[in-house]
């Protein structure tokens, strides 16, 4: 039977602190709010008791950010997307930030098992004065655990209406797509860090943010399939292909602290959840 879960997630500033209040259908929540940097960020975590989608479940998940507010979401472990036996494994996510939001959305990958069908959805929309700083991880089947993705379909859609659209289909019957030197080229992870911001930045802004990125790439063993770009003077993001998660996420996270230092002076605060 398949699940439908839904969660929305309302981040609001009371007496100086943000604070979260959420409610959920089915098995989707937050676990406690956290303060590790003061009550002005407030840290979440996403939790899926089930631990994965299979072919008929749905995800969705709305995220709202008011004025002043300030919040941090993660997630304990990857996502999974299991085989599916012919239906649709979906997850929507709809972030809205009201002016002067910040939000840091920071979920660690999402795994696609051979023989998935599914489809993983990203919609951000910030009003002038908001900013987002957030990531999207990719890992197309377990390289290491001898367990590759060779059926199978993956749809990434990851979307600032009328700004920035990356939209891509992965079939593991592509082999052109997912072998050729003007695909993936042999990867098996696709990963993009992204700064959102509801009004324009000022040039000198974004080149401060792609000087960042360029600089911690240049040191990074995959500086040969990983760029930096500003495709829209509201967006900045890093594309990184890596054969496996973990060299990709290492430089995410090198670059989102940077960032997070350059945009909002404030330190490299580690979720705590990753460490364990």
């Amino acid at each position: 039977m398949p699940w439908h879960a839904r969660l929305h997630l309302d981040y609001r500033q009371e007496s100086a602190r943000t604070v979260a209040r959420f409610r959920h259908d089915g098995p989707l929540r937050i676990l406690q709010s956290l303060y590790p940097e003061g009550d002005a960020v407030c840290h979440n975590v996403l939790v899926h008791p089930p631990g994965g989608l299979v072919g008929g479940d749905t995800l969705d998940i709305d995220i709202e950010g008011a004025d002043g507010s300030h919040g941090l979401i993660t997630t304990p472990g990857a996502s999974r997307f299991y085989r599916s036996e012919g239906e649709l494994a979906l997850q929507r996510t709809r972030i809205r930030l009201a002016a002067g939001a910040r939000l840091e959305w920071l979920p660690l990958e999402a795994i696609c098992y051979s023989g998935c069908r599914a489809e993983n959805r990203l919609s951000i929309e910030a009003e002038p004065g908001a900013e987002l700083i957030g990531w999207d991880v990719t890992a197309l089947g377990l390289p290491n655990a001898n367990q590759p993705f060779e059926r199978g379909t993956y749809l990434q859609h990851i979307e600032v209406p009328g700004m920035w659209l990356e939209r891509g289909r992965i079939d593991a019957a592509d082999q052109r797509l997912l072998q050729s030197p003007l695909g993936l080229g042999g990867h098996r992870c696709m990963a993009s860090l992204f700064f959102v911001s509801g009004s324009p930045a000022t040039r000198a802004r974004r080149e401060a943010l792609l000087g960042h990125a360029r600089t911690l790439l240049e040191a990074h063993g995959l500086h040969e399939s990983a760029g930096a770009t500003s495709p829209h003077p509201e967006v900045v993001v890093l594309r990184v292909l890596a054969p496996v998660v973990e060299p990709a996420m290492q430089l995410l996270r090198q670059v989102w602290q940077a960032w997070r230092a350059a945009l909002w002076e404030l330190p490299a605060a580690v979720p705590r959840i990753w460490a364990t």
